[in-house]
């Protein structure tokens, strides 16, 4: 297995083993890895003739510096799981220093507007620090493919707009969301949680399966007060936000229309740690 904490070390390989008729997918990660992330890399391995997967916790796109001190950091167990995948997957996992070449800052991007809804109310600054990372990880790799999970809905919509105005050519392969027993989305920030908070998480799933049903016969205002309302009984959770949108712009669905394709988005907390989940209305 072929592991590169440079990043000219590994264009240069590339470079070595690329050929005109050879197609590269791309991974990125930020480590802590787990069976919805593998989902990703068999795609890659099955659609592309090279496949690379990033580890790297990017400090620019996280706006708690306490939720960027506690992100679990397992790279020798991530190693092992992408070999078990496929031993010919070409594993990046470079510094800070590396990355950024001692400036630690995001870029300024407009993503008209997407970068301002939902997620971007509540992490100023994130979208920046994601734009920012993609874009450079996409130069060094220069892939043809780029696999993203649905449960990461917004940062999707978010990075295939940035491909757009800068023109570059990926194409970005969304995958299904993998979720645990109990249909908990997985997520490397499961690993934060004690059993019984694991156990109990199983409400945000059924609660956004709840809503889907109760948004065919009434309005997308009724539907978000009543899940806030099931979320008052459950005191262990605070919900940071409940979004019904439109796939495409993002934006909040204030009246319904039966051309344009919803989806609900959903941040719960559970003792500090923040967990996200999206599902289709359509």
């Amino acid at each position: 297995m072929q592991i590169f904490d440079g990043k000219t070390a590994l264009m240069d390989y590339l470079r070595s083993v690329k050929t005109t008729d050879s197609s590269i997918g791309f991974v990125p990660t930020m480590g802590a890895l787990h069976k919805g992330h593998q989902s990703l890399m068999k795609q890659s391995v099955q659609e592309n003739d090279i496949t690379v997967v990033s580890i790297f916790v990017n400090p620019t796109q996280f706006n708690n510096p306490e939720d960027l001190e506690k992100y679990p950091r397992t790279l020798d167990e991530d190693i092992i799981k992408i070999s078990q995948i496929n031993p010919d997957i070409i594993v990046f996992a470079p510094t800070v220093d590396d990355i950024y070449e001692g400036k630690t800052l995001s870029q300024s991007f407009d993503f008209e507007g997407l970068e301002n809804k939902m997620e971007g109310k509540f992490r100023p600054g994130h979208f920046d620090g994601v734009g920012t990372i993609v874009k450079l990880l996409f130069e060094i790799v220069q892939p043809a493919r780029a696999y993203f999970g649905e449960k990461d809905f917004q940062q999707v919509q978010i990075v295939k707009k940035m491909v757009e105005k800068n023109h570059l050519p990926v194409t970005i392969i969304v995958c299904p969301i993998l979720r645990e027993t109990n249909n908990l989305a997985m997520s490397s920030r499961n690993e934060r949680l004690t059993l019984q908070q694991r156990n109990d998480a199983a409400i945000i799933y059924k609660t956004l399966k709840e809503a889907k049903n109760k948004f065919t016969n009434t309005s997308a205002q009724k539907t978000a007060q009543w899940v806030k309302n099931e979320f008052d009984k459950h005191r262990q959770f605070t919900l940071e936000y409940f979004e019904i949108a439109d796939e495409d712009t993002l934006s909040t669905c204030i009246r319904k229309n039966k051309n344009k394709k919803y989806r609900a988005f959903i941040a719960v907390f559970i003792n500090n740690v923040r967990l996200i989940d999206t599902i289709s209305l359509n």
